[in-house]
């Protein structure tokens, strides 16, 4: 009996050690799953990832929408730019953009724009975002109303600059009115008017930039975003900052976009398809590929096709440049992104503009390219029906064999930087919270406002451009004093061009 207890005992032994084992394996799993399951639950624990801003910001998406609000006069354009919470975009401190140090280099970027918030807050802030500290907004229509001028007013680093009386009247005794290379565009409604307004308007923002000490400018329209691929990093500033000392001018291809459906309603956050420059094409490429890429229309591009331009340290007055000239570099991979006609209004809208008859003689008084003269003549006498169905042939790219092909040789391309960069301000609540400060602090100076009004009869057009534009009335005259002493260049400013056709150049055999 004895040896039969004894030979049980570390049977029994063996057995209590296994089921210990087995119950410790069982339980380690569970509790490392319950732990987790801890520390990804939000409410309880806080991401540690947020500990890494000293805002402790959350990163775009992060944030719940919260309570629905009341409803006020500024709800729809809030929605429409994003949420309205005072979320920011999580790589800098605040939407306001401070940099903390003094960036170099400096870039600055004129417009002349008539545009929206809708459109003008995603520009700014997307160039915010890719290294452009300062920007020369010359307003004109919806862009001069008191609702939208003010809140574009209230961004750091942006100037608003009326089209006042006295604007006028200083750049009508502008030397660039003795310019040969621009006299085929005076007097001209229009296109050609828009042409010699960009050109009076960029050579004053030269002189301000030359007095705010930029080191480069950039003309830029509001449906324009600049694309800095070729860089180490995707900065606009990184990629100038590599350009040698001894070039004075940057070309920047232009890609323009191809649409692929009729309802876009936000370009610069659902349009990722562009078609590139024959800059950046092998010659048999773009020209094997010619037909097929211009799809019935009058040119490879819908518009132009000659790029734009950054200017360094002697600024000249050019937006668009074709020529090649000492101290001129054309980049090999970055670009700027031309949406044209994105959205069908973009079509429609066309029939209230300008003065002219839609018939095939009067257009060329308005218009310089081709396209923008069909565009004209079919907005002005077609239905909406007939309007939708010529835009979906000529504009929108329905047919994805097509475009799957054009993909393949290099024709076609997908950028998605500036959409996700875009989508990221307004998921984040940037737009939003421009609009809700600029708000803020126009409803309490209402009252002063609405006083000061009422001791002045000036209509808007006659306004003296206030010091939070471009300085007092004496520094505007000293500003136009010397955009009239501005040194001759051999430089010109390049109207817009079509991309060359078939007939233009020949393949070498």
């Amino acid at each position: 009996m004895a040896g039969l207890y004894s030979s049980a005992r570390p049977t029994s032994s063996s057995s209590s050690s296994s089921s210990k084992i087995l119950l410790l394996l069982t339980a380690l799993p569970l509790t490392l799953a319950a732990l987790a399951f801890v520390l990804q639950w939000r409410g309880g624990l806080n991401d540690p990832a947020t500990r890494w801003s000293p805002d402790r910001m959350e990163f775009p998406g992060m944030g719940s929408s919260g309570p629905a609000r009341s409803s006020s006069p500024s709800s729809d354009c809030v929605d429409l730019l994003g949420q309205s919470r005072s979320a920011s975009f999580p790589y800098f401190r605040d939407w306001k953009f401070g940099y903390g140090s003094d960036p170099k280099p400096k870039i600055c970027i004129t417009t002349s724009t008539s545009a929206g918030l809708e459109q003008t807050l995603p520009w700014i802030f997307y160039h915010k975002v890719i290294g452009v500290a300062t920007f020369y907004l010359f307003v004109e229509g919806k862009a001069a109303s008191p609702g939208v001028s003010k809140i574009l007013e209230s961004i750091p680093g942006v100037k608003v600059i009326y089209r006042t009386r006295e604007l006028e009247e200083q750049q009508a005794k502008s030397r660039i009115w003795n310019e040969t290379w621009l006299a085929g565009f005076f007097y001209k409604p229009c296109n050609y008017e828009l042409f010699v307004k960009q050109s009076l308007n960029m050579e004053m923002a030269i002189v301000m930039a030359r007095e705010a000490g930029m080191d480069w400018i950039i003309h830029l329209d509001t449906d324009e975003l600049l694309h800095p691929a070729g860089a180490r990093e995707y900065s606009l500033r990184q990629l100038l900052s590599e350009v040698p000392a001894n070039v004075d001018m940057v070309v920047f291809p232009n890609y323009e976009s191809s649409v692929e459906r009729d309802d876009i309603k936000d370009p610069f956050g659902e349009i990722s398809m562009f078609k590139k420059n024959y800059d950046h094409l092998p010659k048999d490429t773009y020209f094997g590929n010619y037909k097929e890429a211009t799809r019935g229309n009058p040119n490879y591009f819908l518009t132009y096709g000659n790029g734009k331009s950054a200017a360094h340290s002697v600024f000249r007055p050019i937006i668009r440049i074709v020529v090649e000239v000492d101290g001129e570099i054309k980049l090999d991979e970055a670009a700027v992104l031309h949406y044209t006609y994105p959205k069908f209004s973009d079509l429609t809208s066309r029939r209230k503009r300008c003065g002219c008859k839609p018939t095939k003689e009067d257009v060329k008084r308005c218009f310089m390219l081709e396209f923008d003269r069909a565009a004209f003549i079919i907005a002005s006498t077609a239905t909406e029906e007939e309007m939708l169905r010529w835009y979906r042939e000529h504009i929108v790219w329905t047919d994805k064999a097509l475009n799957l092909k054009l993909l393949k040789k290099g024709i076609l391309t997908r950028i998605y930087a500036p959409m996700a960069i875009i989508q990221g301000l307004r998921q984040s609540g940037v737009f939003g919270s421009v609009i809700t400060s600029a708000q803020t602090s126009l409803s309490k100076d209402n009252f002063l406002s609405s006083t000061e009004s009422g001791n002045t009869t000036s209509a808007v057009d006659s306004r003296v451009i206030s010091s939070r534009k471009i300085g007092n009335t004496g520094e505007f005259q000293s500003t136009a004093r010397k955009v009239l002493e501005f040194a001759d260049t051999d430089s010109l400013a390049i109207p817009p061009l079509s991309p060359p056709e078939m007939d233009d150049i020949h393949l070498d055999v």
